[in-house]
């Protein structure tokens, strides 16, 4: 039955999302307001089919904080990359390159606002994301980060990228933390499972600390959803 679930919502999921693309095309000739609404539309959209088609409920724990921010999110499976659309209110997101060169659909994302890093580029791809980072403070946006630099199974607490520190001391701005523990219902792969995914908003930790420090707070509460089945 999860088979067949997880297959219909692929085959809803996918042309749905180039329609939203099309959509947003065209919105984008009307400036950025209605760009991101739509975005948002998008995101409301997944949320609804996940619900809909694959049992599978978002629960948010907390509010993130108005006002500029570094969010760190923790990284296990596609779906709080779309959620995190809503519940930090339209952010700026680092994404890796090759997302925003699909056709199309990469236009449309550095249209609504992203930052794309090319992984193998090193230390260039630090300087870039720092510039595009501190480009998207100054629109009084917020900016989206996966700390750990790619998905993890749910249960893995793999070390933080060197880019997190870095942006972190760019910018300038307190970090909101934000445990997930989608990999338990939404895995790598077809296969989705029914349940609930639990997105748990950590205490704001303030600008300014040296790395170890950041990095060990950040760390700590991003993985606060593996210690216990929620």
């Amino acid at each position: 039955m999860n088979a067949v679930r997880s297959l219909a919502f692929m085959l809803v999921f996918y042309p749905g999302t180039f329609g939203f693309v099309i959509a947003g095309l065209i919105a984008s000739l009307f400036g950025m307001k209605p760009t991101r609404a739509l975005v948002r539309k998008w995101a409301k959209f997944n949320r609804w089919l996940a619900r809909t088609l694959l049992g599978i409920d978002m629960k948010v724990e907390g509010t993130v904080p108005a006002g500029a921010a570094l969010i760190a999110v923790k990284h296990e499976s596609m779906v709080e990359t779309i959620e995190m659309v809503l519940i930090a209110d339209t952010p700026v997101i680092v994404i890796k390159r090759e997302l925003s060169q699909i056709p199309l659909f990469g236009w449309l994302t550095r249209r609504y606002g992203v930052i794309p890093v090319d992984r193998s580029a090193g230390s260039k791809a630090l300087r870039s994301m720092m510039v595009r980072g501190r480009e998207a403070v100054e629109s009084g946006r917020s900016v989206i980060i996966y700390p750990e630099g790619t998905r993890v199974p749910h249960g893995k607490t793999p070390a933080l990228r060197p880019g997190f520190a870095g942006l972190y001391r760019v910018l300038g701005l307190p970090v909101v933390p934000i445990a997930v523990d989608s990999g338990r219902v939404w895995p790598k792969g077809l296969i989705k499972c029914p349940g609930t995914i639990h997105f748990k908003v950590g205490e704001t930790i303030p600008a300014g600390l040296k790395r170890e420090e950041i990095e060990a707070r950040v760390h700590a509460a991003i993985n606060a959803l593996n210690s216990n089945e929620a």
